[in-house]
């Protein structure tokens, strides 16, 4: 009988650390980090969504209050006319954050206000590639475009541009403009892409002429050929 017991008090003594150690091996799950240039992150460099811009239309449907539905335009000074309201202002502003503005603006006329909201006509999304490219200019945005990406589409650098110092502008509002300097040289050198950031609607690119270039206009051009060909 003791023998049963003892043994039974080792065998219990077993399982017991058994399942300690495999208790010990279940570690919790490592939260994993979004991929580099990921549209679903929340780096404002790369959620961008559509901003108002004068001249966009928007339909505005109340199926409850039919004789509140409109049609109204952005005017240029950014502002829109809204039935029973009046003005209020709409540019750079996103659908959702329209969507919430008027809900806020005839929340007082009407309790808990049902509506959609559609974009009819609006500002194809362009962005700018200016300075030290072959082929400057404003292109038509389609799809998910990368800074390098856009470069390329304006022709590539020229021998004169600054590869280290591109210039990323952003505009959020008429009052808030960022500006994100980016070494695309060292991202092709090193073969990594994390600064390569991906394009909203209106962005600027500057890429500026090197140091040689901005010097050339001074050096007398004797003295630059002798450089150039000390033999000749």
């Amino acid at each position: 009988m003791k023998r049963r017991l003892k043994a039974l008090t080792i065998l219990t003594g077993m399982l017991v650390l058994l399942g300690v150690g495999t208790a010990a091996q279940q570690l919790p799950a490592i939260p994993q980090s979004p991929l580099p240039g990921d549209a679903s992150a929340t780096d404002p460099w790369t959620s961008g969504r559509y901003r108002l811009t004068p001249s966009d239309v928007l339909e505005l449907t109340f199926p409850h209050v039919p004789e509140f539905n409109q049609t109204i335009t952005v005017q240029p000074d950014g502002y829109v006319t809204l039935q029973n309201v009046g003005d209020i202002r709409v540019q750079g502003r996103t659908l959702p954050q329209l969507q919430q503005a008027l809900y806020d603006a005839y929340e007082p006329i009407l309790r808990q206000p049902v509506f959609t909201i559609v974009l009819k006509e609006f500002d194809k999304p362009f962005f700018i590639v200016a300075g030290e490219v072959r082929t400057p200019g404003k292109y038509e945005l389609r799809g998910a475009l990368t800074v390098t990406q856009a470069l390329a589409v304006a022709g590539g650098f020229t021998g004169q541009a600054k590869h280290s110092q591109v210039i990323l502008f952003r505009r959020f509002t008429d009052e808030m403009l960022e500006v994100k300097e980016i070494n695309v040289k060292a991202m092709y050198a090193h073969r990594d892409l994390q600064e390569d950031h991906i394009l909203r609607p209106g962005d600027t690119i500057l890429v500026p002429k090197n140091l040689l270039s901005r010097i050339a206009p001074f050096i007398p051009t004797p003295g630059l050929g002798l450089y150039l060909n000390p033999f000749n």
